[in-house]
């Protein structure tokens, strides 16, 4: 069992719904998204997605692109990446960590490197938006046999005839995409969620979680109310690429977390 799965295991032992955060590794800089990311489950914070930077970032909108860009002009690595989480580690053994981003640094790495590594840092689960099913063997297998949760994505688009392909291999939970584009585009909309998400359970029992168009409290609690919980991004990455303090990020989480957690 993994940090992903022991902690989807504690929510439904307490009724409550999960509330994920995305922060982008090294924005603004290494040290400020390390002590953003440290007071991140102290704010409510369920499981943490860490974005690893990169240079072409096809999914995702202006405002994670911006701190994927301000992360690597800060020297941002997927090697001071892995450092980020084994430094949160050192204060905090139960949170689950997610690494979110795009196949080419891992492939760069080379998959049985990375994977050591990222089991090494203290990584639960990857999302790799870029690898589709038919390359499971690329990462998603050996991700498995290595102990880490591979999360799939599906979207508004993810038919009846595809959702079965999406779900095999896939592990800790599906991340359903509750707008056609990309991240901080659009609001989600519960009504047109609702149905979705109960399609999806229809054909698994992992937890349902819902990402993209969450930039409130109240958002947070309605798409959290029509399924296992919800991720909240561009959101938060915005707090930060304003300028403000730490502890003003946190209380922005803090307020997201108890939507989701009221749900």
């Amino acid at each position: 069992m993994t940090r992903i799965d022991a902690r989807f295991a504690e929510l439904r032992a307490a009724g409550r719904k999960a509330f994920v955060s995305y922060i982008m590794a090294g924005d603004p800089d290494a040290d400020t998204s390390l002590e953003v990311m440290k007071g991140l489950p102290g704010a409510g914070v369920d499981i943490i997605e860490l974005g690893v930077p990169f240079t072409d970032p096809m999914a995702d909108g202006p405002t994670i692109q911006l701190a994927g860009q301000r992360a690597l002009a800060a020297g941002m690595t997927l090697e001071k990446t892995l450092a980020m989480a084994r430094a949160f580690r050192e204060g905090d053994d139960t949170t689950p960590i997610v690494l979110m981003g795009y196949y080419n640094p891992i492939y760069n790495r080379g998959v049985d490197k990375f994977l050591v590594d990222a089991k090494a840092a203290g990584i639960d689960g990857l999302i790799v938006v870029d690898l589709p099913p038919e390359e499971d063997d690329e990462l998603c297998i050996p991700a498995a046999k290595a102990g880490l949760n591979f999360i799939r994505l599906a979207t508004p688009t993810t038919d009846d005839k595809r959702l079965p392909k999406v779900l095999t291999n896939t592990s800790g939970f599906v991340y359903y995409v509750s707008i056609t584009g990309i991240t901080g585009a659009a609001a989600a909309e519960a009504t047109d969620v609702g149905p979705e998400v109960a399609r999806i359970k229809a054909q698994t029992d992992l937890p349902v979680i819902v990402g993209f168009g969450i930039r409130s409290p109240e958002t947070a609690q309605t798409i959290a109310g029509v399924a296992d919980g919800c991720v909240v991004g561009s959101a938060i990455v915005g707090e930060m690429a304003a300028g403000r303090p730490v502890a003003e990020v946190l209380e922005f989480v803090r307020g997201l977390a108890e939507g989701a957690h009221r749900a």
